[in-house]
């Protein structure tokens, strides 16, 4: 199936037959980025989403020839409070174990949930704020959120790069959904997020969201009007970012707002 193409004010829009073809062409532009930028620079900085919807992405750009990851900063988006590093349900050690130990990167910025939050919030910023970041790969959660930065939280002009929020009730049930958590009375109420400045800040940004629950989501992403009521329409802004969608992600888009 050919791939079907489609530009959205600023943001390019692409749909692919499966969430296999769509990672492994997501991977593809993201990994010939990575490799350009570290043949202009000295070092590349990176965030990555931990969600289900990114294991096809991560898988792909984990084999991805050329790319000197020990060059490599990498951050990723959010953290449950609470959570150390290294436990087997925190988002940094599903990182480790679908990109960041497979590739040897050069440094993995991880946040500590079981540090003190204020201090940790300021810790991860200061990193952060050593150098731009080049490119984002990121998802869009069900009720349109961008990491943690939920339609309550959400801030488009916030302050500080990174904060602790207390998810909402679609993002908690997401997170049992897709197995991230066992149960809703197992998962912590709070959890560190990357502001929304933060992540639209960086050069480039990737945007993998695959699956027929994404699809309202990715509908309103494309339709409704740039606003926290759904987060993700901030995309629509970014000078570059490219959205990849299945067939079955994109079901609901309406295609006569292509090109507006």
């Amino acid at each position: 199936m050919e791939t079907r193409r489609l530009v959205v004010e600023r943001l390019t829009v692409l749909v692919f037959r499966d969430r296999r073809e769509l990672g492994r062409e997501a991977a593809r532009a993201a990994a010939e980025r990575l490799r350009r930028i570290l043949a202009a620079q000295r070092t590349a900085r990176a965030v990555f989403a931990s969600a289900a919807s990114q294991v096809e992405f991560l898988d792909e750009l984990s084999k991805a020839p050329g790319i000197e990851w020990r060059r490599v900063v990498a951050f990723h988006l959010d953290e449950y409070v609470g959570l150390p590093v290294g436990h087997p349900r925190s988002f940094g050690q599903f990182l480790r174990e679908r990109l960041f130990d497979r590739v040897k990167v050069g440094r993995a910025q991880l946040l500590d949930g079981r540090a003190d939050p204020e201090e940790e919030c300021a810790r991860y910023a200061a990193l952060l704020e050593e150098g731009p970041l080049d490119v984002a790969c990121i998802g869009i959660g069900e009720n349109g959120h961008l990491a943690f930065n939920d339609p309550h939280v959400a801030d488009f002009r916030d302050p500080v790069r990174v904060k602790v929020v207390e998810p909402d009730e679609v993002s908690r049930g997401q997170q049992v959904r897709e197995k991230s958590m066992p149960a809703l009375d197992e998962m912590p109420r709070r959890a560190y997020t990357m502001t929304m400045p933060a992540i639209l800040a960086a050069r480039s940004v990737y945007c993998m969201v695959p699956g027929r629950s994404k699809a309202e989501a990715v509908r309103r992403t494309l339709s409704d009007p740039v606003s926290t009521a759904c987060p993700a329409t901030a995309l629509r802004g970014h000078p570059d970012a490219a959205l990849y969608l299945d067939e079955e992600s994109a079901e609901r888009i309406d295609t006569s707002i292509a090109g507006r």
